[in-house]
């Protein structure tokens, strides 16, 4: 057996439970949930699989080391310690990004200057030269999290955020993303096989992701992986990757049951039209002009999940939370009359569960963005 060596996937606050469940499903070891993400244990054909596979994951870190870094100079000497000449020569390319949290620097760029510093350094002094920076398009993207002074430093498998799926191509007001909308559908238990629908779907990400899955889609499927440009693994890592590829499209189905998204805007069908094509799931969603305020014309779908992302309104002014409750009293009415859809309903709006008149039997925590919201679960009603 390989040698399996620790990773970090990192992941939207409140996503980390969903993101270990799948991670185990997909053959990860050792897994233990961390504040932001995932650690967990993987020979590399099991983490180049996790990385083509995983849809709640934002990046996947090969960690490079832990370490108590007080001051500038704590900084550059720790990432100065790292080896880096296993993992950088001269002719490649790199890019450092910093994120802080409770520091006693403030800036991320002055974090990242430092540990660029270090490993142009330490590299001119083991292999003569130093490599160049390229912040657009890094052969290497080194990742650096500072924690008061507990520094973090790794190397990111994937280069581009795991959200950014290429299919986004039109968006409407506050759209989510497509991790986020992955870990909502495996919080509501959808494998593809049943029905879904989305009253107000916006552009479209819950359905396409739902389409992916019922596709049996590995997500990250068409896309390079920053890994296969690493000068000391590039060439390996690809060969395995595409024989990973070419299993993943091997298994890919026609998804078995209607997936339908529904909204008042013409716009926002337009471009969850526009975006289910340019994911190639086009003919996989069928996209419609309704008001989820009116009857859902749903004759003849067998009756699954309905699950959606609402306005939440002005949440900080009576008067904007007064017309929010009206509305979310109406839609309360129109989804009680729906009979064996069970529902899910992501409330980012506190006046949205006494105003929906529905008692859920399930709630779950998560954030939008900087808005903390809940997952509503209701029983499909007979």
């Amino acid at each position: 057996m390989p040698e399996r060596l620790q990773f970090f996937a990192t992941a939207a606050r409140g996503t980390e439970p969903l993101l270990a469940d799948e991670l185990a499903e997909l053959g990860a070891k050792k897994i233990r949930q961390d504040r932001g993400g995932v650690r967990f244990a993987a020979n590399w054909n099991e983490a180049l699989r996790i990385c083509l596979w995983t849809r709640i994951a934002m990046r996947v870190l090969h960690p490079l080391g832990e370490f108590n870094a007080r001051g500038a100079q704590g900084l550059y000497d720790a990432a100065r310690s790292i080896a880096w000449e296993d993992h950088l020569t001269p002719e490649s390319t790199f890019a450092v990004e910093a994120t802080l949290r409770d520091s006693e620097h403030t800036h991320s760029g002055f974090v990242a200057l430092k540990v660029k510093d270090a490993i142009a350094d330490r590299l001119r002094e083991k292999l003569g030269r130093r490599p160049n920076v390229d912040t657009r398009s890094p052969d290497v993207s080194i990742t650096v999290h500072l924690s008061k002074e507990k520094l973090s430093i790794g190397i990111d498998l994937v280069g581009e955020p795991l959200h950014q799926r290429g299919y986004r191509v039109q968006t409407s007001p506050a759209p989510l993303k497509t991790t986020l909308a992955a870990a909502l559908l495996r919080a509501a238990g959808y494998t593809g096989q049943e029905s879904l629908v989305d009253p107000m779907c916006g552009s479209g990400t819950i359905l396409i992701e739902a389409a992916s899955i019922a596709a049996n889609r590995a997500p990250n499927v068409q896309r390079k992986l920053g890994v296969e440009r690493w000068p000391k693994r590039g060439k390996d890592a690809s060969a395995i990757l595409d024989e990973l590829r070419a299993e993943a499209i091997a298994t890919q189905r026609k998804p078995p049951h209607p997936i339908i998204g529904f909204d008042r805007d013409a716009d926002a069908i337009t471009a969850a039209r526009q975006n289910a094509a340019a994911g190639k799931l086009g003919g996989a969603v069928r996209l419609e002009i309704s008001d989820a305020m009116q009857p859902l014309p749903l004759e003849g779908v067998p009756p699954g999940l309905l699950i959606t992302n609402p306005p939440y309104g002005n949440r900080l002014t009576a008067g904007g939370q007064k017309g929010m409750k009206t509305f979310y009293f109406k839609l309360g009415e129109t989804l009680r009359q729906l009979h064996g859809w069970r529902m899910f309903i992501l409330a980012g709006n506190p006046a949205f569960e006494s105003a929906f008149h529905l008692k859920p039997t399930s709630a779950r925590d998560f954030w939008n963005g900087p808005i903390e919201c809940r997952l509503l679960g209701y029983p499909a009603r007979r």
